[in-house]
């Protein structure tokens, strides 16, 4: 019996022992599950290292067409009686400018209205008809900028009342731009290696771009409308413009 009863002490302080050494596993591993948590969050948290900068670049470009719009405004007491007016002179400025040189293609209508004329009156009478307003306006390219004040001389000249809304603008706007492009990507990294030597650190790779939208757009420079009354050329300078790229550019830094 007493030998019965040492076996069972035995037998129950190694089933003891074994319980125990499981709940320090249980801990351990729990401890080092929280622990690997807490440096990867850590990692998370701690910043990537970058250099961020805004680079600006722009190219002088000359305007090599121009476009513009021309056209007549009649009145008369009827709807016919206007426009037959009006077709008249539209014919001679059409004719005008095909004798320029001006291509057929290169006129398109741009706007063409009737609208009624009333005498002038108030909220106690009845507006009284006078007539009606017809307007015919189109829009002219103009491939040879330097034939642009004798053209607009002729409009005149032809019977146009309305003639204006000059625009000089560059045909390949798209090769000026990526040359303004490589001139912001060259400011970008210029300001980024200064960063980099002040802080005392080695400038990595581009890891990332923006370009800044709406900034690469057609060149476009508008002139005064020229009025229907001037009496000789008028002179025309179509000048330069300047398109400009603006890029954000994010630099990594070497480790």
């Amino acid at each position: 019996m007493a030998g019965l009863r040492v076996m069972i002490a035995v037998a129950v302080r190694v089933a003891w022992r074994q319980f125990l050494s499981g709940i320090g596993f249980v801990v351990a591993a729990v401890l080092l599950n929280s622990t690997v948590h807490a440096q990867a969050q850590q990692a998370q948290s701690e910043p990537y290292g970058r250099v961020v900068v805004i680079g600006e670049g722009s190219v002088n470009v000359t305007p090599d067409y121009a476009l513009i719009t021309s056209g007549v405004t009649t009145e008369a007491k009827t709807v016919k009686g206007g426009t037959d007016a009006n077709s008249k002179v539209m014919a001679a400025i059409n004719t005008a400018l095909l004798q320029r040189g001006i291509e057929q293609k290169d006129i398109q209508t741009s706007r063409f209205s009737i609208r009624p004329v009333y005498a002038p009156h108030d909220a106690r009478t009845e507006p009284r008809l006078l007539g009606y307003n017809v307007s015919n306006q189109v829009s002219v390219k103009i491939r040879n900028i330097g034939d642009l004040g004798e053209i607009l001389d002729q409009l005149v000249t032809a019977g146009a009342t309305d003639v204006g809304n000059i625009a000089f603008l560059v045909s390949d706007a798209s090769k000026a731009a990526d040359q303004a492009r490589e001139a912001a990507m060259a400011d970008a990294r210029r300001k980024a290696e200064v960063f980099a030597h002040a802080s005392g650190i080695e400038l990595g790779r581009v890891e990332w771009i923006t370009e800044d939208s709406g900034v690469v757009a057609p060149v476009q420079t508008r002139a005064q409308g020229a009025s229907a009354a001037m009496a000789a050329t008028v002179p025309i300078s179509a000048g330069e413009d300047t398109l400009r790229v603006r890029v954000t550019v994010g630099f990594g830094i070497a480790r």
